[in-house]
């Protein structure tokens, strides 16, 4: 009986901290142009969790 003891290979990121940034950038242009949706605060909040990424 062999047991594998090996671990998987770790998982490489998909975005690096300057994404992270251009994203938040994007995000808070956006907020700006639908100030009036309802939508915006739901795209509020993803830029406040993007600003806890980087």
């Amino acid at each position: 009986m062999s047991t594998d003891t090996r671990e998987p290979p770790r998982a490489r990121a998909v975005f690096t901290t300057e994404d992270f940034a251009l994203m938040k950038e994007a995000v808070a242009s956006y907020v700006q142009q639908i100030a009036d949706d309802p939508r915006s605060a739901k795209f509020s909040s993803l830029y406040h969790r993007l600003g806890r990424l980087d």
